[in-house]
């Protein structure tokens, strides 16, 4: 029989209130069952959130650096068990071993960051207008935090959110997304074992609808951390404005890399290929669009689909394999409807285009690596997130075209140029739209003590990530201390 799972609520493993579960599968393998997770509802977010809000009070007072010592232990312990994790999440979520072990390794670096973070809550200390008088600005914690997180990067993510929340004093009621339940169960395990106490981080399984929108209404939750799709962004933006709760949302992408004709074409090509095709294309900062200056295209074109048609399919657990399955059966059917979609507009299909279920793939939701040459910039293929491994390759005249070109979404999350032009560098830093700009790099790749977000309508303007999450998970607080033994009036005596 699979291994059942349970919620982790007030420092106690326990079954969701229906008595329900589902089964994890193997995205890989679908008669693989990884385990039985709970199907929870509001009841269980109710008595989760009652146990972070009554933690709450006392959490708060544990000193940063104290909350930063049981970070630094979750980091060991992680670094610890940092194989054992990639190889469950590949066989939970699909991507190949390297790509989870960098995922498990991302957390640990957030770990670490997050742990000096406790002694650098950094205010501020400026001169007050009137005399015998101090003044400060100090970081004090919100309360409770819900954490909801999507599965493709499912120790990442959570962390991003969690351990920030917690080192700035908040408690936290954490759901992970559906298809990764496991990892997420680890994680928590291993925060329980560094000596985090009974209801800092509350741990609680279930679908969006029942579990994420109790999270999202329920009114002693404070703030919402989200990372997913734009439209469930922008619901939960509503639905949280109910109570004017704090609401971090990280959503989609369209990125873009830009290759000119001075670029370093098998550099270029390296870097395409890692951004289009790594985690199969379902990254918020994957490489979906190709802008190729018209001097090089056809070559490029060339060089890439050659490389394209060597990717291996398969299981992520073993070596050989470069590119692994779609997430789940209905993430494939999103693929191929958009594949459909670019030969209906017209768009050259040059490589790829078909699910891939011959022999050991029959059992997985693979799908084929696939480019679309002479696309236009209006073309669906080129404006809608598809989250799967198909790339649009758009021919252009100039850098500035090229640059109107990348920004002409309504997404603004990664960007990319390759070029030997240290001007067209600095202009493209300058000019493009979006939360990251790589130069001579791939669109992903992101650092975990730097922030990462977006604009235009991939956030709403908070970022993850970096000294800047931190913002977002502490209030701050103006302090007046007057020596002076009399009243002064601030605007009045002083003038």
């Amino acid at each position: 029989m699979p291994q059942k799972f349970q919620n982790f609520i007030n420092g106690q493993w326990v079954d969701a209130k229906s008595g329900k579960t589902s089964a994890n599968r193997n995205p890989a393998n679908w008669d693989d069952i990884v385990g039985l997770f709970p199907k929870s509802g509001k009841e269980d977010i109710d008595e989760a959130v009652k146990a972070a809000r009554a933690t709450y009070e006392k959490w708060r007072l544990m000193p940063a650096p104290a909350r930063g010592d049981i970070l630094r232990k979750i980091g060991d312990l992680l670094v610890k068990n940092k194989e054992d994790i990639a190889h469950e999440m590949t066989r939970e979520m699909g991507k190949v071993l390297d790509e989870t072990r960098g995922d498990v390794q991302e957390g640990i670096d957030t770990a670490y960051y997050a742990a000096t973070e406790g002694r650098r809550l950094f205010g501020h200390t400026v001169p007050s207008e009137l005399p015998n008088k101090f003044a400060m600005a100090i970081r004090v914690p919100i309360g409770v935090a819900g954490i909801i997180t999507p599965w493709n990067f499912p120790m990442a993510i959570p962390t991003w959110g969690i351990f920030p929340a917690i080192l700035s004093g908040n408690t936290v009621v954490f759901k992970p997304a559906s298809d990764t339940p496991k990892t997420a169960t680890t994680l928590v395990q291993i925060m329980m074992e560094a000596g985090i106490p009974e209801g800092v981080v509350n741990l609680v399984h279930g679908a969006g609808g029942e579990v994420g929108n109790a999270i999202v209404t329920h009114p002693d939750v404070d703030m919402i951390l989200f990372t997913g799709s734009s439209e469930i962004g922008k619901q939960i933006s509503r639905d949280a404005s109910a109570t004017l709760k704090r609401v971090s949302l990280e959503l989609g992408g369209k990125n873009a890399q830009i290759v000119m004709d001075d670029a370093d074409l098998e550099l270029a090509l390296d870097g395409v290929l890692w951004g289009a095709f790594g985690t199969t294309g379902q990254r918020c900062t994957a490489t979906s669009r190709l802008i190729l200056h018209e001097n090089v295209y056809e070559k490029f074109m060339e060089m890439l689909v050659e490389r394209t048609k060597r990717l291996k399919l398969g299981d992520g657990l073993h070596p050989t394999i470069d590119v692994g399955p779609c997430i789940n059966e209905a993430q494939r059917r999103i693929v191929q409807s958009y594949v459909e979609i670019g030969k209906n507009e017209g768009a050259q299909l040059v490589c790829g285009g078909a699910i891939a279920n011959q022999g050991d793939l029959a059992k997985g939701w693979f799908y084929e690596p696939t480019i679309f040459g002479n696309v236009k910039p209006t073309m669906r293929i080129a404006q809608e997130e598809i989250f799967g491994p198909v790339l649009s390759v758009i021919r252009t005249t100039s850098f500035e075209e090229a640059i109107g070109i990348l920004n002409g979404t309504i997404y603004g999350l990664s960007s990319s140029l390759y070029t030997r032009d240290v001007n067209r560098a600095f202009a493209a830093i300058r000019d493009i739209q979006a939360g990251i700009t790589y130069i001579n790099v791939p669109t992903i790749g992101a650092e975990a003590h730097l922030p990462f977000g977006g604009v235009k309508q991939t956030g709403n303007g908070h970022r993850e990530g970096g000294w800047a999450v931190y913002d977002f998970f502490t209030e701050w607080k103006s302090v007046y201390i007057d020596y002076s033994g009399r009243l002064q009036r601030a605007q009045i005596d002083n003038y």
